[in-house]
């Protein structure tokens, strides 16, 4: 049998076989962050403006997308809109679990849109880029 146990801050993976017990793993364990406490919410004055409605989602150029494999970090933008690439061509460099992977051009055209800034934190399948 398997056991994890959690004494003074470190976590031990522990196995047990009849008599004896071996140390499989020890590591670090992390509590969870607090949680923020809730503040009380003031009942709003009858005459209280309108909020002003959401920002309109980017629209997106026709095209071929370039999507995200992964989530994690756009390190770098390596081309500009309206630049010509080719397939296979380096367009950005997404970095996930701390390691640089190259995003490139699923096809020949020109980069049509650029929808993601540096430093941008993207999920699996996000739209990055468009190639018409």
């Amino acid at each position: 049998m398997k056991y994890k146990v959690t004494l003074n801050g470190r976590t031990y993976e522990v196995e047990v076989d009849e008599d004896k017990a071996m140390l499989v793993d020890e590591y670090e364990a992390y509590a969870p962050a607090p949680a923020a406490p809730v503040a009380p919410v003031a009942a709003a004055p009858a005459a209280a403006a309108p909020a002003p409605a959401a920002a309109p989602a980017q629209a997106v150029a026709a095209g071929e997308p370039v999507t995200s494999p992964m989530p994690g970090n756009i390190l770098k933008i390596l081309v500009s809109q309206g630049q010509q690439v080719k397939e296979g061509d380096v367009v950005m460099i997404l970095e996930a679990m701390k390691m640089e992977n190259e995003i490139v051009a699923p096809k020949a055209g020109s980069v049509a849109q650029i929808l993601v800034t540096k430093g941008a934190v993207v999920e699996t399948g996000a739209t990055l880029a468009v190639i018409a």
